[in-house]
């Protein structure tokens, strides 16, 4: 039988046991967190490299300056050639005129950098690892309220002892808890499937859905069985 890859026993074993507690602070369980993505090593070079591509990408290299050509006017030479006393010039769009042309401008761009999905993975496994191990992991049982309330929200953070910073990884859409926290600014939330390393890094403290921790890295949110088992359902009952 041939041996074990080194890969696949990290995604088997177990990072650790952290309770799960309800929005009281109140513990109504505990989970294993897969190794997979809370026992890697710390890699700062890849983290670096995806966190500098990601704010790249970010970038919409629309910045355009016009050159001399493309700048209106200046058809007409502004003096003749000889017998001024001053400087030879040949239009009043040059580079060295107010209202001219710039030389070597900036142009539309592409910034973004090319990341391959081994090291999108390795960074967040790293990021994850580091909270983790500086004790920055929550799991709470659902992230949910009856109706939106910002006062709901900063009373369930009050009781889970966290501060500033804080990345609140929801397993799906969920429009109560989205507009509870959004005036909060020391809050940003995600979905589990919007998971990245920028992010993580940012915050403080990473607060994770109980249903999300299995999700982490599939690129899907607890709902999507639900839309897909519903469109099943419709295609049924046509037929």
């Amino acid at each position: 039988m041939a041996p074990r890859s080194s890969t696949k026993a990290a995604a088997d074993a177990v990072a650790a046991t952290v309770d799960v507690v309800d929005l009281t602070g109140k513990k109504v369980g505990s989970v294993d967190l897969p190794g997979e993505w809370f026992a890697g090593d710390v890699n700062i070079p890849v983290m670096h490299q995806v966190v500098t591509a990601q704010l790249a990408a970010a970038r919409q290299g629309t910045h355009k300056t016009k050159t001399r050509a493309e700048v209106s006017g200046g058809g007409r030479k502004p003096w003749k050639q000889k017998g001024t006393g001053r400087a030879r010039q040949g239009s009043t769009r040059s580079p060295q005129w107010i209202g001219g042309g710039v030389s070597h401008g900036r142009v539309p761009k592409d910034w973004s950098q090319r990341v391959n999905r081994k090291m999108r993975r390795s960074a967040l496994r790293s990021a994850l690892t580091d909270r983790l191990a500086g004790g920055n992991v929550i799991v709470v049982d659902r992230f949910a309220f009856d109706a939106p309330r910002t006062k709901d929200a900063v009373a369930a953070f009050d009781a889970l002892g966290v501060g500033q910073n804080v990345l609140l990884v929801l397993a799906d859409f969920d429009e109560a808890a989205v507009l509870s926290v959004r005036n909060l600014g020391a809050v940003h939330t995600l979905l589990v499937d919007q998971l990245n390393t920028h992010d993580v890094l940012l915050s403080d403290t990473v607060i994770f859905e109980e249903a999300a921790i299995g999700l982490i890295g599939t690129g899907t949110r607890s709902g999507d069985a639900d839309i897909e088992v519903e469109i099943v359902t419709a295609e049924e009952d046509g037929q």
